[in-house]
């Protein structure tokens, strides 16, 4: 049986109109995950993520399954409230994991006082060009 392929350059929706593919190609995420980041960590679900390193309180990285073309690509995380008392922050930290194309680390912490956490729900999404 032959594989068929589609192209094309422009998609149209019948009422919605027209986007150029490529804003669907650059703009989309190219790794994402849904992670526990207390005690064993675990992915919940993910895209293009082949696993997940736990480094210390607060650290993680998220290991792709296809590399990024360089490390110069946008990611960012969220990490859940934590108890109702103070938010927890996720952010990407170039001086304990600086971006390659295999991984993107991503840190936690608390917003009121900036020490490092673990929380229980974490996410982490990367856009920029697959290799």
């Amino acid at each position: 049986m032959a594989l068929g392929k589609i192209k094309a350059d422009t998609l149209e929706h019948s009422t919605a109109g027209s986007l150029d593919t490529s804003y669907v190609v650059n703009g989309s995420a190219k790794a994402w995950n849904s992670f526990n980041g207390t005690g064993t960590v675990a992915i919940r679900d993910s895209f293009n993520v082949s696993s997940l390193t736990d480094s210390t309180t607060g650290q993680y990285a998220t290991v792709f399954t296809n590399s990024m073309s360089n490390g110069n690509y946008s990611h960012s995380g969220f990490a859940e409230h934590d108890g109702g008392t103070h938010a927890l922050f996720a952010t990407s930290n170039k001086d304990n994991h600086p971006p390659s194309t295999t991984k993107a680390g991503i840190d936690s912490f608390r917003g009121s006082d900036n020490a490092a956490v673990d929380s229980s729900q974490m996410t982490h999404i990367i856009v920029g060009d697959l290799a």
